[in-house]
C-alpha cells in the first residue's frame, strides 16, 4: 500500500479542479465569511510563506495585506490554478515538498498552512514544525488554519492506524475512492507540538475550523 503522503499527492491532483467546492457549503458559510475577513489582519504588511497553497484560495484572500508570498505545494496541478488567482509581481508559487522547505528564498516573517497540518502523519508533526522554524525570523507569526469534526458536515471516520492517524474515505466524480489521512488535533495537542518551537500561543475555535497562532522562537 503506498504511503500516507503519496497517496494525499495523487489525490490532491485528481482533486484540483473540484476542490473548491468545499468551500461552497451552506453551513460552512459564516465561519468562512468571519475567516476571510479576519486572517488576512494576522499577517499585514509581513513576508509570508505559504504552505501547501493548493489552488491558491487563501492566497488570494490574504495577498491584499502582505508585502510578499511565497507559496508552496507539491502538485502541479493545484499550482496552475493558484496561479490563475494571485498577481504574480506579489506572490511567487514554488512545487515542492513541505517537509524540505527551501532556504534559498530568504527568512520570512510569518507563515500559513491552511488545511495541510490535519494531513500531516503524527509521526512527522514535529519534524514539520522544526523544518518550518528555519526559514522564518525569530517572533515571526506562524498560523495553521484546519477542519473541526462536525457529523454530518465532515467526511466520517473510516480508519484509524496504530499511531492514532484518522482516515477517510473520499469519492471524486471520475467514480476514483481515496484513503485520505485526515487528523483533527485538540488545543492541548497543538500547544504540546509547538513546545520548544513558539511562543504566545492562541487557539481560536470556530463552528467548523479551528486557527492556532504562535510566534517562533529565536533559533
Amino acid at each position: 500500500m503506498p504511503d500516507a503522503e503519496t497517496t494525499m499527492q495523487s489525490y490532491y491532483a485528481a482533486r484540483a479542479a473540484e476542490y473548491d467546492q468545499i468551500y461552497q457549503k451552506p453551513e460552512r458559510q459564516a465561519d468562512l465569511q468571519r475567516l476571510r475577513l479576519w486572517l488576512p489582519t494576522l499577517f499585514t504588511d509581513s513576508r509570508l510563506f505559504e504552505v501547501a497553497c493548493g489552488t491558491g484560495y487563501w492566497t488570494q484572500v490574504i495577498e491584499p495585506l502582505v508585502s510578499e508570498i511565497v507559496a508552496l505545494d507539491s502538485s502541479p496541478e493545484t499550482i496552475a490554478i493558484a496561479q490563475s488567482r494571485a498577481p504574480r509581481d506579489k506572490v511567487k508559487f514554488l512545487i515542492g515538498d513541505a517537509y524540505d522547505l527551501p532556504r534559498n528564498q530568504g527568512e520570512f516573517t510569518s507563515a500559513f498552512a491552511g488545511f495541510w497540518f490535519s494531513h500531516v502523519p503524527k509521526h512527522r508533526q514535529r519534524e514539520f514544525l522544526l523544518g518550518l522554524g528555519k526559514i522564518l525570523a525569530p517572533r515571526a507569526t506562524v498560523i495553521l488554519l484546519d477542519n473541526r469534526y462536525v457529523e454530518g458536515s465532515s467526511h466520517p471516520i473510516t480508519e484509524t492506524d496504530s499511531e492514532g492517524n484518522r482516515y477517510q474515505t473520499r469519492k471524486l466524480k471520475d467514480g476514483t475512492t481515496h484513503r485520505v489521512l485526515k487528523n483533527f488535533p485538540p488545543e492541548t495537542e497543538l500547544r504540546s507540538l509547538v513546545d520548544g518551537l513558539g511562543e504566545a500561543a492562541i487557539y481560536t475555535e470556530f463552528e467548523y475550523y479551528w486557527v492556532f497562532k504562535y510566534e517562533a522562537v529565536p533559533r
